[in-house]
């Protein structure tokens, strides 16, 4: 396919339904490239084609937090009953025929300042309408979604247009390349939703996922942009291809990618392939549609967020915005010609890969644990449309547990599974990527990786995961917590503190001022028994909530799906008794957050997400510019995410941070935030010395052109690590002795002198994922998680995020814990 963008006139007259769908420039006004589109003249536009076009039906299916309409355009051929084209798809993954026609999935703009993408969105729409798709339209349907991220994009797009004059200024160093803190990369929540679809905490990405789930297409693109001076980006993706890609899928990308390196070898456009951009983190636009069973790729355009209108380049040429637009729309469209040319044995293709189970040593996938923690992971398989199951009975089977980084990889044994275990077979549609999510460890075939190396759901979630090599029964009834009978007037409720609802019921409680204590230690009352970091609420205590406190702890609970175990007495057969002096006492704390630079954007997101959406409690943020003392007045609790703290930490603002927490305020530094407290007066965090790199390797001088691959020996990409836990510091409440995180960088901290040692490691093998050997050696006997007491208050410093990206359940009580002080002295 020869493309180029046609003059106007002939796009207006070339025949009776080129007369009747408008093109972008007669719509909007404006030739695309000279302006960047508002996000709600995009929606205008796409209504106004779908109404002129028989070939568009548009589908709004969600809305962002700042109430901007998510939509789908699917286009076919005239006539084409589109919804039994999607019923087919959906056979096909049942193990029935290739579908009737395929479906081609087109993404923009996950990436909001990488905004080229809906622009690009609008004139491949419009493509769509003329009859050179006639032909692509026989074999394929294309849904096309316009913009993935809309409150980012718009705050780039508007940004952009503040800051730039009459003329686009190409000079790099002008003001409208340089974008401000938070950027518009991320969503409203400043998340990254391009490492979402696997997890599926924001809005925007659970509504696209019911809809993707709906169609599963059998290719998927996602459209993006990279750094100014970079080439064309298009499949085939780099190594490490994750094992579980299957031939036929590499294949079609390699037949795509050289059908779009005919166009840009015409054209004189420079790209590139197979670099940098992998497939093995289940998170990304095109992983996760792979392991769903379609062909999924990334194409990349230079320019994202500094490019603007128009920049110059290292080389001396000038990117504009209509140069990125026509090469987005030259490989989009000739993605849908290339996959309906061929549409045939891409779809015998397509229909085979489900038909047999992944191969693999694991046939299905085990987990056991609390039941709240257990319920949280089902509902995480009902969003990704994993089918699960529960074990009714005791079975035994070979298989491998998660080993925890003791012994990799473990050795396989008889396994006996227990009645309520959750069981996922891998022999369904979604097989490929349960069997990605659940497996102990991916095989990584290249250690030079795009982002984390593991992410295994039994660590995901703090539960037992074992890896079956057969299939056992999972027809039982899901598990649940046992109620004791209710007291009429009860003397205190017992709730637990194990599942990362626990912390929403918690916080509900606080919010509704209900007083509450938290036991020290395991304890028996009533014939049941409790484990330590359990949270009582009194009725003694309360009196100003009346009559209303039954209600308001049962109603909270209740909510949250989780027990409230009513006692008559608050005397404990073992253990302390509920009046002891040795029970915790908290009620809610005024929180503050620091916001703005030097804070990471995507760390300020998890922490304002968890309070806004996961646990409903207020927050407030303060921004660093100006920061004081005298902005703590109101805050019990001040939470710093991660960053770069070095400047903005000056002496005297550590110095009025510490009087502060000496006067009873609590300190949560996590991250960056923590080490740049090192070798601060008054504080006793201490960051270890890296050790200088060899200059030789093996008793051989180094390579410059191994220079990549020995980097990363020193490094962590992302793997998951087993933390060894205090569980008898509130820290550590509701933990067993050990948590795991996500690790991602080597600055160790080591322990300190005169603090609690929370949370360590003790060796620097990861559980699961790659680490290198350097990193491993400096990671040993290092500080993840501590408290340091000062006068009246306390620092906590969580030197690995426990909430990662938003998806890492297991860590939310111990984030809770930093942030409530439950049990604190």
């Amino acid at each position: 396919m020869r493309f180029r963008l046609a003059p106007l006139a002939v796009l207006l007259v070339a025949g009776p339904a080129l007369a009747q769908v408008p093109t972008p420039e007669a719509f909007l006004g404006y030739d695309l490239g000279e302006r960047f589109t508002p996000h709600h003249r995009v929606v205008d536009y796409v209504e106004a084609v779908a109404a002129a076009s028989p070939r568009v039906a548009l589908s709004p299916y969600g809305e962002t937090p700042e109430g901007r309409p998510l939509v789908t355009l699917v286009v076919a051929a005239e006539g084409t009953d589109v919804d039994a084209v999607r019923r087919s798809s959906l056979r096909a993954t049942e193990g029935g025929a290739a579908p009737e026609k395929l479906v081609v999935w087109l993404s923009y703009n996950v990436h909001g300042n990488e905004a080229v993408s809906t622009e690009a969105a609008l004139r491949t729409l419009y493509e769509l309408t003329t009859p050179r798709a006639d032909a692509w339209l026989r074999d394929v349907v294309v849904v096309l979604d316009p913009c993935l991220n809309p409150d980012g994009r718009e705050r780039y797009v508007s940004g952009y247009r503040q800051r730039r004059g009459d003329a686009p200024d190409p000079s790099p160093e002008a003001w409208e390349h340089d974008e401000p803190w938070p950027g518009g990369r991320f969503n409203h929540y400043l998340f990254d939703l391009n490492r979402d679809w696997a997890w599926g905490t924001q809005p925007e990405t659970r509504a696209r996922l019911a809809v993707y789930n709906a169609w599963m297409p059998a290719v998927h693109v996602d459209f993006h942009e990279q750094g100014v001076d970079s080439p064309y980006y298009f499949a085939p993706a780099a190594e490490p291809f994750h094992p579980r890609v299957l031939p036929w899928q590499r294949a079609v990308q390699t037949e795509i990618g050289r059908a779009n390196a005919r166009v840009f070898d015409r054209e004189g456009w420079l790209y590139f392939t197979r670099e940098v951009f992998d497939l093995l983190y289940p998170g990304y636009g095109d992983t996760w549609p792979t392991f769903n069973g379609a062909v999924g790729m990334t194409y990349e355009q230079g320019g994202s967020g500094r490019a603007g209108l128009a920049i110059r380049t290292t080389e001396g040429d000038t990117l504009t915005l209509a140069d990125r637009i026509r090469n987005h729309v030259a490989t989009g469209l000739e993605t849908v010609a290339t996959v309906a040319g061929d549409a045939d044995r891409v779809g015998r293709a397509f229909a085979a890969g489900f038909a047999t189970p992944p191969a693999g040593p694991a046939v299905a996938f085990a987990a056991r644990g609390d039941a709240g923690r257990l319920e949280a992971l089902a509902a995480l398989l009902d969003l990704q449309g994993i089918r699960y199951g529960w074990a009714g009975r005791e079975q035994t089977a070979r298989g491998v547990r998660y080993a925890g980084g003791l012994d990799r990889p473990a050795p396989p044994e008889r396994l006996t599974v227990q009645p309520g275990d959750l069981v996922v077979s891998l022999d369904q549609p979604k097989g490929r990527l349960a069997a990605v999510l659940f497996e102990p460890e991916p095989a990584l075939v290249d250690s030079v990786t795009y982002d984390v190396t593991a992410w295994a759901l039994p660590y995901v979630y703090g539960v037992e995961g074992l890896a079956l090599e057969s299939a056992v029964d999972a027809g039982g009834a899901a598990p649940s917590a046992p109620l004791a009978p209710a007291a009429a007037r009860p003397y205190a409720y017992v709730l637990p503190w194990e599942s990362p609802q626990d912390a929403r019921v918690l916080a509900e409680l606080l919010r509704e001022e209900v007083g509450v204590r938290v036991v020290p230690e395991p304890f028996e009352a009533e014939g049941r028994r409790f484990r330590r970091g359990s949270v009582v609420a009194t009725r003694a205590g309360n009196g100003r909530l009346g009559e209303r406190f039954d209600a308001v702890v049962r109603e909270a609970a209740a909510r949250a799906g989780r027990p409230a175990v009513a006692l008559g007495t608050g005397f404990a057969t073992s253990g302390a008794d509920l009046g002891s002096n040795r029970v915790g006492f908290a009620r809610g704390p005024r929180v503050a957050v620091l916001t703005d630079e030097p804070v990471a954007p995507t760390a300020l997101g998890e922490v304002w997400h968890w309070f806004d959406r996961v646990v409903d409690y207020p927050a407030t943020l303060l921004r660093a510019d100006g920061f004081s003392r005298a902005d703590l007045d109101d805050a019990d609790v001040l939470v710093l995410p991660d960053g770069r703290y070095g400047a903005w930490l000056t002496d005297d603002r550590a110095e009025a941070l510490r009087g502060w927490v000496r006067a009873g305020g609590r300190l949560v530094a996590m991250e960056g935030a923590a080490r740049a407290f090192a070798g601060k007066d008054g504080f006793g965090i201490a960051t270890r010395e890296a050790p200088a790199p060899d200059s030789t390797a093996d008793g051989r001088l180094r390579r410059y052109g191994d220079r990549e691959r020995e980097g990363v020996s020193g490094g962590v990409p992302g793997a998951v690590y087993r933390v060894a836990l205090d569980e008898t510091h509130p820290l550590a409440y509701g933990y067993p002795d050990h948590t795991y995180v996500v690790k991602q960088g080597t600055s160790p901290v080591d322990f300190l002198a005169d603090g609690w040692n929370v949370g360590v490691l003790r060796s620097g093998t990861p559980a699961a994922g790659f680490a290198g050997r350097r990193a491993q050696d400096r990671l040993t006997d290092s500080l993840v998680f501590g408290v340091e007491d000062l006068g009246d208050g306390e620092v906590v410093y969580l030197l690995d995020t426990p909430i990662f990206r938003g998806f890492w359940a297991d860590g939310q009580l111990l984030f809770a814990n930093a942030v409530f002080g439950l049990g604190a002295e």
